[in-house]
């Protein structure tokens, strides 16, 4: 019986893993001609419904994406291919990717004073951060893909008010010690919060009570930052209004 078990869960696993990858084949065509297609066409109606296609393509490609990487994770193969960066770089990308996926416009490149002074993105949100340059050694696209999976998280919970990305040097130890140097990153919000009954297994598969998410993006975001020896966890504001997410990174 528990060979018949193991054996049935392979199969499905394989089956998941092959399917994941058949389905991003051509997701990417159909993202690639529909915005050949958008940036040709004049109209404003036909703009708008090629950039519902753009956004259900775009969530299916991550879907497709998250399925993999769970995939990965299970069978203990989700590598990391780390190189030196500026987490600063990987900030500012999110949340260009963040703009342009709500309005699909070449003229959103968000400038360093929208950055400080908080930009609105969306008509019932504003995006604020102010850059810090900080080096890591670490994996550039994971944690990337952590990044944007935070500020995804929280748009889709704050249907108006302030998303604000705070980044701070940390160092833990004293003089008799072993000095750490860590990055913590915060991603803000004033949403609704996180739902007592969520909490506790906030960063388990599938724990979303969202109709417009699978919950395998805070698993995998989770997956990622312990990969690299740090942490990451949430909690709800203490004024009682949004809730903050927060990841550590060790220094270089």
């Amino acid at each position: 019986m528990y060979q018949k078990l193991k054996e049935s869960e392979e199969v499905k696993n394989d089956f998941v893993h092959i399917a994941a990858h058949e389905l991003r084949a051509p997701i990417q065509p159909i993202l690639g001609l529909t915005q050949i297609v958008r940036w040709r066409i004049k109209d404003s109606h036909e703009q708008q419904l090629l950039d519902t296609v753009l956004r259900n393509a775009k969530r299916l490609q991550r879907l497709t994406q998250d399925i993999l990487d769970i995939s990965r994770i299970e069978s203990n193969s989700l590598g990391l291919n780390k190189e030196l960066f500026d987490l600063n770089d990987i900030i500012l990308n999110a949340m260009d990717d963040l703009v342009l996926g709500t309005k699909f416009s070449s003229n959103n490149r968000l400038s360093m004073d929208d950055l400080v002074l908080g930009t609105k993105f969306s008509s019932n949100n504003r995006l604020s951060y102010e850059p810090h340059n900080i080096l890591l050694h670490a994996d550039k696209s994971r944690i990337a893909q952590v990044i944007s999976n935070l500020l995804n998280n929280a748009v889709k919970f704050t249907a108006k008010g302030t998303i604000t990305i705070d980044v701070k040097e940390h160092k833990t130890g004293d003089n008799n010690s072993n000095n750490s140097n860590w990055v913590i990153v915060s991603v803000k919000d004033t949403g609704q919060g996180i739902d007592v009954n969520i909490l506790p297994k906030l960063f388990t598969k599938f724990a979303s009570k969202s109709y417009h998410g699978t919950g395998l993006g805070l698993f995998i975001s989770k997956d990622i930052v312990e990969a690299h020896g740090g942490r990451i966890w949430a909690e709800n504001n203490p004024d009682g209004i949004g809730a903050t997410f927060s990841f550590s990174l060790p220094l270089c």
